[in-house]
């Protein structure tokens, strides 16, 4: 048991910090007789290495039977607003392009994520939503920015 729990330790420790998305509300878009309906769902995931900024997520999530079981491939495209929302803090060095967010849309070869970069020049956080597939990935994707300001509330 102890060697188990070793291993879980380092897996754990050995995957990227990534953020959770808490979701916010959903809107049915098309009825499905068997199954939930398809629906745009909204979702907010606070930065991981960036203490005060979060990130809204709106996106479509395939309904049916195969969206209820998890087996449905959900749309690539994706809207994204990150706002400043506390005293802006880092938590470790920003690496350009890096991974904040991501979740599988379809079973095994689709994944929607954020990535976020850091403009030096113009002092402003920069947040990318885009999907990606093992043999394609698709062009859509969505960016939003947040200048970094003294938080006076």
């Amino acid at each position: 048991m102890k060697g188990l729990k070793r291993a879980v330790a380092l897996v754990a420790f050995a995957l990227p910090m990534l953020a959770g998305a808490e979701e916010i509300g959903q809107v049915s878009t098309v009825f499905k007789f068997l199954g939930p309906n398809d629906r745009i769902v909204v979702e907010a995931f606070d930065d991981p290495k960036v203490e005060g900024v979060t990130c809204y997520l709106s996106r479509a999530k395939t309904g049916g039977v195969k969206g209820g079981l998890g087996l449905a491939e959900d749309r690539a495209e994706a809207s994204i607003a990150c706002r400043q929302v506390g005293p802006i803090n880092f938590k470790g060095e920003l690496k350009d392009g890096e991974e904040v967010f991501k979740e599988r849309t379809s079973l095994v070869f689709k994944t929607m994520q954020v990535v976020r970069f850091l403009d030096k020049k113009r002092n402003t956080l920069v947040y990318l939503v885009y999907s990606d597939r093992i043999v394609e990935g698709s062009p859509q994707n969505a960016v939003t920015a947040i200048p970094i300001l003294p938080w006076n509330h």
